[in-house]
């Protein structure tokens, strides 16, 4: 899908986010490349400790959220300086989910360690003109994770999810940061389906301000 956009009121940074599953990833490259943005995307498959935290999460969890954060802040950081003229890019993460997920997965010592770290790292981390949060219950995530077959994924549990999904509300709940577009991931088939992705792009060059839902009637296919 390419548009004609020159002249659209588009946000020069978009950020996607969204629980394990929910289809961040997908949206950013679609996004990307409807829009001719750069891209930023989150590595998972490079951190070492990933696989150690799925199996035994109380054993490797501030080995890998560290790594994480340090290599997210290095992706802004590098993302920035390639940006000298008029940056436009579009990301899978904002850098506060980082936090979030150390808040699910830390104990109370852990936390304080993290929490230093990550404020001096995040001092100048450029907030997105517009911040699209993809919500699934629990059994849409299961499945998607299930069908995208990677190895790791296999031991995320329903319990580790609803913790995900309950923190992610939470933290959106009060989120003033930026525009916000919340968009029921379960009703909408932003992979498959023209016409509920052209929905939500219509909704981006809208120029929205504030809260907004996108929560569209489920898509036949």
């Amino acid at each position: 899908m390419k548009l004609a956009i020159q002249e659209a009121p588009l946000p020069k940074y978009i950020a996607v986010e969204g629980p394990i599953g929910v289809g961040k990833t997908t949206l950013a490259n679609k996004l990307a490349e409807t829009f001719n943005y750069d891209v930023l995307l989150e590595q998972p498959s490079e951190n070492p400790f990933l696989e150690s935290f799925y199996k035994n999460p109380g054993q490797s969890a501030l080995a890998a959220q560290l790594f994480f954060l340090f290599q997210r802040m290095q992706q802004i950081q590098d993302l920035k300086q390639r940006s000298l003229f008029e940056p436009v890019r579009v990301a899978d993460f904002v850098i506060e989910k980082d936090r979030l997920f150390a808040e699910v997965n830390l104990s109370k010592e852990e936390m304080q360690l993290y929490d230093k770290v990550y404020d001096h790292l995040t001092i100048d981390a450029p907030t997105p003109d517009l911040v699209i949060y993809l919500q699934a219950p629990v059994d849409v995530l299961l499945d998607r994770i299930n069908r995208r077959g990677n190895p790791n994924e296999k031991y995320l549990t329903a319990d580790y999810l609803e913790k995900l999904n309950e923190a992610y509300s939470k933290f959106f709940l009060y989120y003033e940061s930026a525009p916000l577009l919340i968009v029921n991931a379960a009703s909408i088939n932003l992979h498959d389906s023209e016409s509920d992705y052209e929905m939500l792009v219509d909704n981006i060059m809208s120029n929205p301000k504030g809260k907004n839902f996108l929560n569209p009637q489920p898509s036949i296919l």
